[in-house]
């Protein structure tokens, strides 16, 4: 059975849970960056940002994130769908669906009509229902795919 938590009430302690994200998105350099913005995150019911993990039992499987910008230029947009992650164990099961879904019904419930997400793979999220509305800009320079949602 598959869960979702806010890794704000993970039981296996909020250090844990940003271990795990930056393990999947982050770098040697840059722990700091993911602690600061996950441990000053939101609750459930509060607002943005807000970090999960999707749980399998009592075992991490997976990550994402609802933020207002993911390192792109186009911070006229928001909320972003960012870091979906699914362990290669747990891959072929569809949860990557299941977490946008999840991502999706958070957004709606704190009034977003629209969810965004920027990504290099092209054929994935189409299959889900996103659009590919334009390319933005990363921090370096490089060109990615945005894509919405109607929620």
């Amino acid at each position: 059975m598959y869960t979702f938590i806010n890794m704000k009430e993970y039981s296996g302690g909020l250090e844990k849970a940003i271990k795990y994200y930056h393990s999947k998105w982050g770098n040697k350099n840059n722990y700091s960056f993911f602690c600061d913005a996950i441990y000053h995150s939101k609750a459930s019911d509060a607002g943005l940002p807000r970090f999960y993990l999707l749980l399998r039992g009592d075992e991490i499987v997976g990550c994402c994130g609802l933020i207002v910008n993911d390192f792109i230029s186009r911070h006229d947009l928001l909320p972003w769908l960012a870091g979906i992650y699914i362990e290669e164990s747990e891959r072929g099961k569809e949860l990557g669906k299941l977490m946008m879904q999840h991502a999706e019904h958070e957004a709606g419930a704190i009034g977003y009509s629209k969810l965004y997400l920027s990504t290099f793979h092209e054929g994935y999220y189409e299959k889900y229902g996103w659009k590919r509305i334009e390319d933005g800009y990363e921090p370096s320079g490089e060109a990615t795919r945005i894509y919405t949602k109607e929620l």
